[in-house]
């Protein structure tokens, strides 16, 4: 299996589990922070289920939302989830925007600029949609950091079992997802005010069966990875962070995302 058939996003209510619930928790503290300007018009890079997009519609009262992703089923998901004439969804690659020059004054992305290989070229189309004094913004998981709690745990405990796991750990696929490496990756990009700050929250299973089963649904590298194993090697892995965790009552563990605010002049 290939690593970008880990990465496959969608399963809209399988990734729910897994990672979306989370990124809800994140995405209304994030447009928080950006403290939009009201009335305006957004672009939204990779909506996934629709979670940033609900956290704009709450708090920033929008003319326009056009929300996008490069994943039909999730596009298919979050329209059927989200009812607000003021949003649009499309399919549309993150370095490909089917917009015109200056079309918006908002351009976001949630837990998604990792998973772009020309991230310089999405970057670039952030800038080309932008109207002037438009702001760009954006959020990932501090992998390298451990501050995808749950994650960080699962590949330890994977890795320790079998080696070549240490390979899909997104710790060691996107080293850039920290404060340094994504500050000179808005350098690299030419935004010539930068703005980053950490964004916490806890993540919170009832038991060690909780925590397992978005494991077990296919949508994501992690789950992805157990999809692909035979019976008794998920049963290891499963065992194996039982042990670490604990098998009975609740696992907490923290999340961490870095956000990022960037203009152009």
């Amino acid at each position: 299996m290939t690593q970008s058939e880990f990465d496959a996003w969608s399963a809209g209510q399988s990734y729910e589990h897994y990672m979306g619930r989370w990124s809800r928790k994140i995405a209304s503290r994030f447009v928080g922070w950006v403290d939009p300007s009201q009335n305006a018009d957004w672009l939204e890079i990779g909506c996934g289920t629709g979670a940033l997009t609900e956290a704009i519609l709450a708090a920033a009262n929008p003319r326009s939302i056009v929300s996008t992703d490069k994943s039909e089923d999730f596009i298919t998901h979050a329209a059927a989830q989200i009812a607000d004439d003021r949003v649009s969804f499309k399919v549309a690659e993150a370095t490909d925007i089917p917009l015109a020059d200056a079309s918006v004054d908002w351009v976001v992305s949630a837990l998604v600029l990792n998973f772009i290989p020309d991230k310089l070229k999405a970057l670039d189309e952030m800038r080309r949609v932008l109207r002037p004094n438009g702001t760009a913004a954006f959020y990932v998981w501090d992998y390298p950091g451990g501050g995808m709690g749950f994650i960080d745990a699962f590949w330890k405990s994977a890795a320790a079992l079998d080696p070549e796991a240490a390979k899909l750990d997104e710790s060691e696929r996107f080293p850039f997802c920290q404060k340094k490496g994504l500050d000179q990756l808005c350098r690299d990009a030419g935004a010539t005010d930068t703005e980053i700050v950490a964004i916490e929250e806890e993540t919170r299973f009832p038991d060690f069966e909780a925590f397992w089963h978005p494991f077990t649904l296919g949508a994501g590298p992690a789950p992805g990875y157990v999809k692909s194993l035979p019976d008794e090697r998920q049963q290891m892995l499963k065992d194996h962070l039982a042990d670490k965790l604990g098998a009975s009552g609740p696992v907490s563990l923290p999340a961490r995302a870095w956000a990022v605010k960037l203009k152009w002049h």
